[in-house]
């Protein structure tokens, strides 16, 4: 190999790699602007929390790095090379440009964590999202938070549609693009008036028979529906179809016919005998509550906090 040669293959040894293997991190161009400003790699150490033989080890790799020496020791103190306080030089532009973009990337965070839009199915809307929200606000008092209630397929456009940054679902699966954690459990059960015939029974009722009666229904699209149908093995017969939960058991009070809900949404009920729970063996209405969120994009800031809340 020529002497050209060799002094090629030595350019391309030190410009080869990415430009981060290339430039010192900032840790290191950080300890550089201290020692130019202290004028002593022990009083650098000190002011950057670390110990004076990290201080040297790291000064010493950046001078390997770069193929340069950058600081002369000596028992009266550190004094840069002229090599070194030209380093200096562009050191402190790349840290400030470091500190501008941390600056920026802080603003993003305050904007994002000063509001929080949250998408939710009804039941978890109306008797698990008040408690949550409230224990959220002691966290971050300024953080605003809107909520939109619907059916779980509202929920998941929302969400696709950027509208939310976190949902809450009901429903037997999770819709498509989203992913999700199961946060509680819920489970559904048949009531009705206390004057209806169904309450006066002494045998339960069979799955056949609820499956063939009119019932009080939340709309199609709901968790709530989506798990009846299942259960059911078809279509469940809707007497009534109703875009809430509050209507539904309002309905179901009133003596209009029989409603399935939630355990949570008529505890109150069934306490007062406002409504009275119907026993039907052999029908799995059991149903996990799930956050959701789009696919690849777990949730951040305000988000992340309130998920945590909800598991508890």
């Amino acid at each position: 190999m020529s002497a050209t040669d060799d002094g090629h293959a030595g350019h391309r040894s030190v410009t080869a790699g990415t430009l981060a293997h290339r430039v010192p991190d900032l840790g290191a161009l950080e300890l550089l602007l201290a020692v130019a400003r202290l004028g002593s790699l022990g009083r650098a150490a000190r002011e950057l929390g670390i110990t004076q033989p990290a201080a040297s080890s790291r000064v010493r790799s950046m001078e390997r790095q770069l193929g340069v020496a950058l600081v002369d020791r000596s028992p009266r103190g550190s004094r840069l090379t002229d090599a070194g306080a030209l380093v200096t030089d562009w050191a402190r532009r790349i840290v400030e440009a470091a500190e501008a973009f941390d600056a920026g990337a802080q603003a993003l965070r305050d904007r994002r964590d000063s509001r929080l839009r949250v998408a939710a199915s009804m039941t978890i809307a109306e008797y698990l999202l008040p408690g949550w929200l409230l224990a959220l606000r002691a966290q971050r008092p300024d953080t605003a938070v809107s909520l939109l209630a619907g059916n779980s397929a509202s929920v998941a456009e929302r969400l696709l549609s950027d509208e939310a940054d976190v949902g809450f679902v009901e429903g037997v699966t999770v819709p498509a693009g989203l992913d999700s954690v199961v946060i509680a459990h819920d489970r559904l059960i048949v009531v009705t008036a206390p004057m209806h015939a169904w309450a006066r029974r002494r045998r339960p009722i069979a799955a056949e028979e609820l499956a063939t009666t009119p019932l009080i229904l939340r709309e199609k699209g709901s968790g709530t529906r989506q798990v009846l149908d299942t259960a059911l093995g078809g279509l469940a017969r809707p007497l009534i179809e109703l875009s809430s939960t509050t209507a539904v058991k309002a309905a179901a009070v009133s003596g209009a016919g029989p409603a399935v809900l939630s355990e949570l949404a008529v505890g109150e009920e069934l306490a007062m005998r406002r409504l009275t729970r119907i026993p039907v063996p052999g029908i799995a209405l059991a149903r996990d509550l799930r956050a959701v969120w789009p696919t690849g994009h777990r949730p951040t800031g305000p988000a992340r906090d309130l998920l945590t809340l909800t598991r508890g």
